[in-house]
């Protein structure tokens, strides 16, 4: 069995400020608008690696963020939001995971609350903070950089960890990340593969915990990435890429779950 953990975002799907060509097809609606887009090869090509190996996004967004997005081949078997610490099955959350995933970053909840109290001093924030599940926290700021330092300068970095991507600032728990996820999920089904995709610094743990990465120039170029990492040369849709290369890996075995 082969299981592909991706990313979404700039990944998967874009926003509607992405320029990613003519040929595309809406991915998620919010408050009546089409805000999220995949391209009509993408959304081929999902329908062909869903068939060929498991699919499981892997994201940062909430139950609420993700469950807005069509994929267009039906709710996937697994997946997992809150960048990894909630576990859905056939779209219905696996209290179990939670319950883990809560007690694995209950050591890390004083700085969560420092992280909020930063932030509700932090001129610079322009959103309101929310706390995901007491699992992370999440706002946006104006200049997101200043942030993240003020941040940096107050919290334990070996408990935590702070990134913007563009104005969303977060703090996440280091137990929390995506390769964590990876290897718990890795431990659960025992796959003989396990192949990731992501563009971000929210990814770079899940991408080390495959076996195969798959990864945009940037990101590659930041030497933060195995040997075993595929380089994306900017060269189309990075999502049609990825896909493609999902299929050459799977192309060989069966989902068996």
């Amino acid at each position: 069995m082969v299981i592909f953990h991706t990313d979404l975002d700039n990944t998967i799907i874009y926003s509607y400020k992405h320029d990613i060509g003519e040929n595309k097809i809406c991915s998620e609606i919010y408050q009546g608008r089409e805000i999220s887009f995949i391209t009509k090869k993408t959304a081929e090509l999902l329908k062909k690696v869903n068939e060929k190996v498991l699919l499981v996004p892997t994201t940062t967004r909430t139950l609420e963020q993700y469950n807005r997005i069509d994929l267009g081949f039906g709710v996937p078997k697994y997946a997992l939001v809150c960048n990894g610490g909630v576990l859905l099955k056939n779209g219905i959350e696996d209290e179990n995971w939670y319950k883990t995933s809560f007690e694995m970053v209950s050591d890390c909840q004083n700085q969560l609350d420092l992280a909020e109290k930063i932030l509700e001093k932090d001129e610079n924030r322009d959103f309101e903070i929310r706390n995901i599940r007491k699992l992370f926290v999440f706002t946006k700021s104006s200049e997101p950089i200043l942030s993240v330092e003020n941040l940096k300068k107050n919290l334990d970095a070996d408990m935590v960890d702070v990134f913007n991507n563009g104005v969303k600032v977060y703090v996440v728990p280091k137990k929390l990340s995506k390769g964590v996820a990876v290897e718990r999920f890795r431990n659960m089904l025992s796959p003989e593969i396990v192949a990731a995709a992501g563009d971000s610094e929210f990814d770079i743990s899940m991408l080390n915990a495959a076996d195969t990465a798959i990864a945009p120039k940037e990101l590659y170029e930041m030497g933060v990435l195995g040997d075993k990492a595929v380089c994306f040369e900017d060269d189309g849709v990075f999502s049609d890429f990825v896909l493609e290369k999902v299929l050459e890996i799977g192309s060989m075995r069966a989902v068996v779950v």
